[in-house]
């Protein structure tokens, strides 16, 4: 469950949208369960599930919607462990990038999963994982200078 939400939130950068998109993903996932079972590798099928929720959240109108005075660029606040502060450039970072860099990124290096493993959960090839993985980390290297 932790990997699950964790991925999920690198994915959309808000703990409240990761736990609604962990939450069908297993829903999902108990609904075709004889489906699931059947799979070479379960672990690449329930990342298929998530990475489809999390992309139909994006797709889903309502999901815009803000309750409240939550302003629409929320900063990052500063604090005094810098862990936290890498962390959310990171999150930061991350949003910024095209929904499909942004699901190689984090299924290859956060959720440490093999170049084929990742073409299996997004549904891709192999090379568009690899040009996709060398477009994410471009951006991401442009975002943070190089400490010395």
């Amino acid at each position: 469950m932790r990997r699950l939400h964790r991925t999920a939130y690198l994915l959309c950068g808000d703990g409240h949208r990761a736990d609604d998109i962990v939450q069908a993903t297993l829903t999902a996932l108990y609904v075709n369960w004889k489906r699931a079972a059947a799979a070479d590798n379960i672990d690449a099928y329930v990342h298929r599930i998530l990475l489809r929720r999390y992309f139909d959240d994006r797709r889903t109108r309502w999901s815009r919607v803000r309750l409240g005075d939550v302003p629409a660029a929320v900063t990052a606040v500063a604090a005094a462990d810098e862990r936290v502060e890498d962390r959310d450039e990171l999150v930061t970072a991350l949003r910024s990038l095209p929904k499909g860099q942004r699901a190689v990124l984090v299924l290859r290096f956060l959720d440490d999963l093999s170049v084929e493993d990742t073409a299996r959960a997004l549904g891709c090839s192999a090379g568009n994982v690899k040009s996709q993985s060398a477009r994410g980390l471009a951006a991401l290297r442009a975002h943070f200078p190089v400490r010395g």
